[in-house]
């Protein structure tokens, strides 16, 4: 009796042991299984900003829009380039907009910083790494790393106007997911998606660019030759020669118009390229320059989208408007003295009259703040 209850307990032990033996195998299957087949998907987010293009008599091309975020698996992207830089720390910026993004939007600002040459391809991959992967474990990782996306991409724009060749439009956030044995890593990168590439459409290649870049730098130099040393003479000279130089577009039609390129070279554009090229020959300068989006009320009464700068002078902030320094008279002919300096250098008590800034690039986007003007107007 006793030894057929041994029996009996030592048949339980053998049955029990095989039912573990066969579990293990079958939880190691699993894992071998995923960490060699892994679970690869890639998410491509769709950032899109219109542009800004008004004028006393005319509204926006395109209103900016909240980016697109698209959800759409690909079995596999070519990586067209052999970039493997994923560490950005030792890029410095010191932006005015750079200045306002959290941590995880400044290290996409920094990675098209650190990129902005090889960039000019318009199919170079920037990779951006496992940095993001303590946000996208969160269940509205996705989210809020779009949402750090578009503040970079939106701060970098504005805050240089050189990279004028590139088209936010056309670029594509990537999150590629791995999981193995159940745990999942996130590999981000930013390339063209299934675009030919991000580049505006007026350029279709480095080369183009670097001979739109040698043109612009070309009037640049000639333009900057007149340079006194002091700051107020030397935004007056920038100013005079934009007033000058530059036919509005009101067809808004053309090509380049709201970029530098169409400002200093075509010289023809819409009030964006004006703000842009007064923002980037102020930056060749060293003058504190910023770009500010808004509303404008025209002679009309209408109010419209617009865009204009924010100038430092003596520790001091005014407002500068070049379109509106350089209005189209009806009938031909030039504007007055007094027309031509409506707008030059001056502070809240003129500017806020018809003008009113707004901090927010896109519908929903981060809300930037612009630099506290003087009351008054500058005063030489």
């Amino acid at each position: 009796m006793k030894e057929e209850i041994i029996d009996k307990i030592t048949s339980v032990i053998l049955f029990l042991v095989i039912i573990g033996i066969f579990a293990v195998i079958i939880v190691f299957s699993i894992i071998a299984i995923q960490e060699f087949s892994g679970e690869d998907k890639e998410l491509t987010f769709a950032e899109s900003s219109g542009n800004i293009a008004t004028s006393e008599d005319k509204t926006v091309e395109d209103d900016i829009e909240v980016p697109a975020i698209v959800e759409n698996p690909i079995s596999s992207i070519e990586k067209n380039n052999s970039n493997t830089n994923t560490d950005y720390s030792n890029v410095q910026v010191d932006k005015y907009f750079y200045n306002q993004l959290d941590e995880k939007s400044r290290i996409i600002y920094r990675a098209f910083e650190s990129n902005k040459e090889q960039m000019k391809t318009g199919t170079y991959q920037i990779e951006l790494g496992t940095s993001f992967s303590d946000i996208l474990s969160q269940s509205n990782g996705q989210e809020l790393l779009g949402e750090y996306y578009q503040s970079a991409i939106e701060a970098y724009t504005y805050d240089n106007a050189e990279v004028f060749y590139l088209s936010p439009r056309k670029m594509y956030l990537n999150i590629e997911t791995t999981t193995r044995g159940g745990t999942s890593t996130y590999n981000v990168y930013i390339n063209s998606g299934n675009e030919a590439n991000y580049l505006a459409e007026e350029f279709t290649s480095k080369q183009a660019i670097d001979q739109a870049i040698a043109q612009i730098e070309q009037v640049k130099n000639q333009i900057l030759q007149n340079k006194t040393g002091n700051t107020y003479e030397d935004v007056k000279m920038v100013h005079d020669y934009l007033v000058d130089t530059i036919q509005y577009d009101s067809s808004l039609s053309k090509q380049n118009i709201y970029n530098i390129y169409g400002a200093l070279v075509n010289r023809e554009c819409v009030c964006e390229g004006y703000a842009r090229a007064f923002k980037y020959l102020l930056d060749e300068l060293d003058i504190p320059c910023v770009m500010v989006i808004g509303t404008g009320t025209n002679s009309q009464g209408e109010t419209e989208n617009h865009a204009w700068n924010y100038v430092q002078l003596s520790g001091n902030w005014y407002a500068v408007d070049t379109t509106w320094d350089d209005p189209v008279v009806i009938g031909g002919g030039t504007a007055s003295e007094e027309s031509r300096y409506k707008y030059f250098l001056v502070g809240r008590e003129i500017i806020d009259q018809d003008h009113s800034p707004s901090g927010q690039f896109t519908e929903g986007g981060k809300i930037f703040s612009y630099p506290n003007l003087s009351y008054e107007s500058y005063s030489n």
